[in-house]
């Protein structure tokens, strides 16, 4: 009975996670050349790639430290 009930569960589960990822698609890029009259691209624009490499940086920095603190505590132990 149990196998049952967590097959029906798996089931519906995966069926609402198609359902939900499903979406109508958004209005077209209406991005011209802004220097030429047009309106600006989505997103204004904005450069990301100084932010990319800050949390990098951070989540790199975040691995050594976990790491070096496992290491210490097995030669602790």
């Amino acid at each position: 009975m149990m196998k049952k009930i967590r097959y029906i569960f798996v089931v519906l589960f995966q069926i609402i996670a198609v359902i939900s990822f499903a979406s109508v698609l958004g209005p077209s890029d209406p991005g011209g050349d802004p220097e030429a009259g047009g309106d600006p691209p989505l997103g204004g624009g904005a450069p990301i790639g100084s932010g990319t490499i800050v949390l990098m940086s951070l989540a790199a920095a975040y691995g050594a430290r976990k790491i070096y603190y496992l290491n210490n505590e097995e030669i602790e132990e």
